[in-house]
């Protein structure tokens, strides 16, 4: 086979000065990429707005809700479990699939491979650390798992939590108490705290001499409660003990950056609040950490602290990496302080109408320092299970059943292409499923 047929008629075809073709992933089509300019436009017809008057701007959101492509029959709000992509993320992920699959030796690892590279540099300087500092991984999990199995521990050593800790990063750590006998110590929050410093006070109470890591959740997964990481992190650090924040619920949810948490650690799924393709995440590691951290899989140079040793998994496709990028464009051009304001307009429109309800308990406290787009809601004699399958089945709506020894409730979370209307209607069915309920 000669060179030229590695172009499809799909791909341009790019020339180098030895005239030996080279592919190239085809464009975009132009109507995916307008979305983003819509939308620019959109905000800047606004006008200069604060975050909580866009929030309630239709008009905007209106072109925001045009970037996604789905199934308005089903109500999603479980955006916290996974969110779906736009169109763009979409589409650029396959172009970038489609390339790569045409010389698969020669596209993903030659050409696409390195490109990866822009999409650490844009996370980055999201985060606000250094590009050195990034891995991209598959998923919250991953990069957790990653930092607490890649601790060097004593047998004895004590790693404190809170019980609410995400069950996989609790069975992690259970792992890792059987096979070195470090000690797992957990305790229980009230839910919600009246003061968030209450939670900075439990950790503190809790740690002993023989504590070494402490796990904490930025944003807690089962009632959307925010935990002031800032104050936690000095405390470990002033006490020599390392903290891992779990922010697979924070990146692109609320503000989220490494100077204001003051982490030498921090994991999160982008296919969460980002909305980047199934199966991306970020894992953040303080520069002069990365040396003493092993890699969850093997690293040709285990003790390098080249960042990418915790990338080396093998062959794995790069299109949903590269998708990354117009996830971060959607993101960027709505606006960070903007999303977070809509997310917690639309999470307080169906909160603030059920929690007096009867027969309603909300586990999520709605004071704007302590959660955000998130929210916890139980209506007594029904339990969670029960109550997310009967509003799926007599009203197509998904939400995520919570179940835990304080909590039996189901969560709630809209996305930036949740319609007010769509929340009045979870709403009404809410109230049917009080009303009947004996």
């Amino acid at each position: 086979m000669e060179d030229t047929e590695l172009a499809s008629p799909d791909c341009d075809v790019m020339t180098n000065t030895n005239e030996v073709p080279l592919a190239a992933p085809r464009p975009l089509p132009a109507g995916t990429t307008a979305i983003l300019e819509r939308i620019r436009l959109a905000r800047q017809a606004a006008g200069d707005v604060t975050p909580d008057r866009l929030a309630q701007d239709e008009t905007f959101w209106c072109v925001v809700q045009q970037a996604y492509d789905l199934d308005r029959s089903i109500l999603n709000l479980n955006n916290a479990g996974v969110a779906p992509a736009p169109r763009i993320v979409l589409e650029s992920m396959y172009r970038y699939i489609e390339f790569a699959n045409h010389a698969p030796s020669r596209n993903l690892w030659t050409i696409l491979d390195p490109q990866v590279e822009t999409v650490r540099k844009r996370l980055a300087d999201t985060f606000g650390c250094d590009t050195e500092e990034i891995a991209i991984t598959r998923n919250a999990s991953e990069s957790m798992e990653i930092c607490l199995l890649g601790l060097d521990l004593e047998p004895g050593d004590q790693i404190l939590c809170m019980s609410h800790e995400y069950p996989r990063m609790m069975s992690t750590l259970h792992q890792r108490a059987m096979r070195r006998d470090v000690v797992i110590k957990t305790f229980s929050i009230p839910t919600p705290p009246d003061d968030p410093m209450e939670l900075v006070r439990l950790f503190e109470r809790n740690i002993t001499s023989r504590t070494k890591v402490i796990l904490v959740a930025h944003l807690m997964f089962r009632t959307g409660q925010i935990v002031p990481i800032r104050p936690i992190t000095d405390m470990g650090r002033e006490r020599g003990i390392e903290v891992i924040v779990d922010g697979a619920q924070s990146f692109a949810h609320i503000e989220c950056r490494r100077d204001e948490l003051g982490c030498d650690y921090f994991g999160t799924s982008l296919h969460k609040w980002l909305s980047a393709p199934i199966g991306t995440g970020m894992l953040y590691v303080r520069k002069e950490k990365i040396e003493k951290r092993w890699a969850l899989t093997p690293a040709e140079k285990p003790t390098s602290d080249n960042i990418r040793k915790f990338e080396e998994i093998g062959t794995h496709p790069t299109g949903p990496q590269l998708a990354i990028n117009e996830a971060l464009d959607l993101f960027e051009a709505i606006g960070s302080a903007n999303k977070t304001a809509r997310l917690r307009y639309l999470r307080d429109r169906w909160a603030k109408r059920l929690e007096h309800l009867a027969r309603t308990r909300l586990y999520t406290s709605l004071d704007e320092t302590q959660s955000a787009g998130m929210g916890t809601i139980r209506i007594a004699g029904i339990s969670a299970p029960d109550l997310a399958a009967q509003l799926f089945g007599e009203h197509g709506i998904v939400v995520a059943p919570i179940e835990h020894e304080q909590i039996d409730g189901i969560r709630v979370t809209a996305n930036t292409y949740t319609t007010p209307d769509e929340i009045d209607r979870f709403c009404e069915a809410m109230e049917q499923a009080a009303e009947a309920c004996p």
